[in-house]
C-alpha cells in the first residue's frame, strides 16, 4: 500500500464522517464524491473527500 491513503467521506447534508475509504492519490488528484447511504439522515446522499 504505497500510493494508497486513507481518506474520510463526509455526507453534505448533515455533515456526518460516515465511511473511510482507500484512494490512490497518484491516479485520482481530485477528491472524491460518491453517493452513499447516511444513516444519520436515512437516504443516500453525496459524500465528499476531506482532508
Amino acid at each position: 500500500m504505497a500510493n494508497k491513503n486513507r481518506v474520510i467521506l463526509t455526507c453534505t447534508e448533515c455533515l456526518s464522517r460516515n465511511y473511510s475509504v482507500y484512494k490512490n492519490k497518484k491516479t485520482n488528484t481530485e477528491r472524491l464524491e460518491l453517493m452513499k447511504f447516511c444513516k444519520k439522515c436515512n437516504k443516500h446522499t453525496l459524500h465528499k473527500e476531506t482532508k
